[in-house]
């Protein structure tokens, strides 16, 4: 913590991440710190004290050297005083450095990137979960700093999906994605999850990076490991996240997978595939197709315009896990990707991308694996 006439600046808590260099009156001079032994960085999460209505200009002047400075082009970062509500506050990039303007409304506010979802929560989504009729929980591994890797189990159908989320822990957005599809699953009264459950046995991983989330990383485990160029050789040394995963993988079997993150530059949400894999089927295209513009008619706050690049044929680096899946299992596998910013589609401009809509679109991508569930085969 440091302190400057009684206004405080700190990160020393779950999933924090700031340094504060110095002031000159009402600025603070601020940098991201990178992933513990890497050269990642762009997360940062603090809170602010002692400044209720004083005007105060936040500046990060690391923020050109981070993993994607284009992120930070019509970037807003991310406020609230109660860490249930977050609101978007006035921002600008410029000259390598991050500016924010706050004058706060409240004796304590915290700022962070996209709105944390921090380690207590997760232990309160998978206790919430885990109680629920029908639902298994499973440890089914540790990570190097001795957390669980945490396994939910539902559903009694023939079909095998696996769902999992954080392999890069600064992309929250993903968990937030899960609670709202995990509320949806195991909704007694929703017919969608009904349906589901009879039809599918779905494995979910709520977040495969323990270790990045409390540490304050963007992309990396405690070992400086990116564990999403981790599929085709995991080991316990550097990626046991990704090895007790792919174990329990090969044991059950992989029909439809997706796994969650966001995106820092583009400002839409939009799915990756596998088309690059040296193993690429025409019936397997088709129903990664089909469940891609299905999920485009379910909610307007998802598009197919946008997204990445499609690698050359063979040439899909197998190390991540969608190709790897792809490959190893013939099954559909897709990244879901969601904005740090905004679905400039369809703005909000107090909120821009927030939980409440990552959560939603966790419902609708069940909406749209329900239309379609029925032409993924089942290979188990």
């Amino acid at each position: 913590m440091t302190a400057f006439d009684g206004i405080a600046i700190s990160s020393s808590f779950d999933s924090g991440n700031i340094a504060v260099l110095g002031r000159e009156g009402n600025r603070f001079d601020l940098a991201i710190v990178k992933d513990h032994q890497s050269d990642f960085y762009q997360w940062f999460h603090f809170r602010l004290t002692g400044a209720k209505g004083v005007p105060l200009v936040l500046r990060i002047g690391n923020a050109g050297g981070a993993a994607y400075p284009e992120g930070w082009a019509n970037y807003r970062a991310c406020a609230s005083s109660d860490r249930e509500t977050w609101r978007r506050v006035q921002t600008r990039y410029a000259d390598g450095a991050l500016t924010i303007e706050i004058t706060p409304e409240a004796d304590a506010v915290w700022l962070a990137y996209f709105a944390p979802y921090s380690m207590e929560r997760h232990h309160d989504l998978v206790a919430r979960i885990a109680g629920r009729p029908g639902v298994r929980h499973e440890r089914i591994g540790e990570t190097l700093d001795g957390q669980d890797i945490d396994l939910l189990t539902l559903g009694e159908g023939p079909k095998t999906v696996w769902f999992y989320a954080r392999q890069h822990p600064g992309e929250t957005m993903a968990e937030w994605w899960m609670e709202g599809a995990l509320e949806r699953l195991t909704d007694p009264h929703d017919p969608v999850a009904r349906s589901l459950r009879q039809r599918a046995t779905f494995h979910i991983v709520p977040n495969m990076n323990p270790d990045g989330s409390r540490r304050g990383h963007l992309r990396t485990n405690a070992a400086g490991v990116n564990l999403n160029r981790e599929w085709a050789a995991p080991t316990a040394e550097r990626s046991p996240e990704v090895l007790c995963v792919l174990q329990r993988m090969d044991q059950t079997g992989v029909d439809f997978a997706m796994d969650v993150h966001g995106d820092e530059a583009i400002p839409h949400a939009f799915i990756a595939g596998f088309e690059g894999i040296p193993g690429w089927t025409e019936e397997q295209g088709r129903l990664y197709h089909l469940f891609r513009d299905t999920l485009a008619r379910c909610t307007p706050d998802f598009q197919t315009r946008h997204g990445y690049g499609i690698a050359p044929k063979g040439k899909a680096n197998l190390a991540m896990s969608t190709n790897q899946l792809a490959q190893r299992f013939g099954c559909v596998s897709t990244t879901l990707e969601m904005p740090f910013k905004e679905n400039d589609d369809l703005p909000d401009p107090e909120h821009g991308w927030s939980p409440e809509r990552s959560m939603r679109l966790g419902r609708a991508c069940l909406d749209a694996l329900h239309q379609i569930l029925d032409e993924v085969p089942a290979r188990g």
